[in-house]
């Protein structure tokens, strides 16, 4: 049974130093709970490397959680509170929404859609 719980954005990340790939995480705090969102590859690179490929869905993505919030910048989300979606414990959260009004971002809907998109 799907819940929607208050959280806060306590942190959020850029990093390509997991193997290579560019990630983004955004972590969430609430009533004696916490989850991280994110690490969807949207890149490949590392330190010292010689090419550098960056993919416009994970920039889509990210510009999107941050409409969805309501920053303008990646750093703003920090200290934000949001709603999400819960299935309960022990299952992922990846469906982050306003905390005022009803606007939603689904992250693994959001990849999948553009997964099969590609495909077609």
């Amino acid at each position: 049974m799907e819940e929607i719980l208050n959280a806060k954005i306590t942190s959020v990340s850029l990093s390509m130093e997991d193997h290579g790939c560019l990630t983004f995480w955004v972590t969430l705090t609430g009533g004696g709970w916490g989850v991280s969102i994110g690490g969807y590859a949207i890149g490949h690179g590392y330190l010292g490397a010689d090419t550098f490929e960056g993919c416009g869905d994970g920039l889509e993505a990210m510009m999107r959680i941050m409409n969805v919030v309501g920053v303008e910048r990646w750093e703003d989300l920090k200290d934000k509170y949001v709603r999400v979606k819960s299935e309960g414990l022990g299952n992922q959260i990846h469906t982050i929404g306003n905390v005022l009004k009803d606007e939603w971002f689904d992250l693994k809907e959001f990849f999948e859609d553009k997964k099969n998109e590609k495909r077609l």
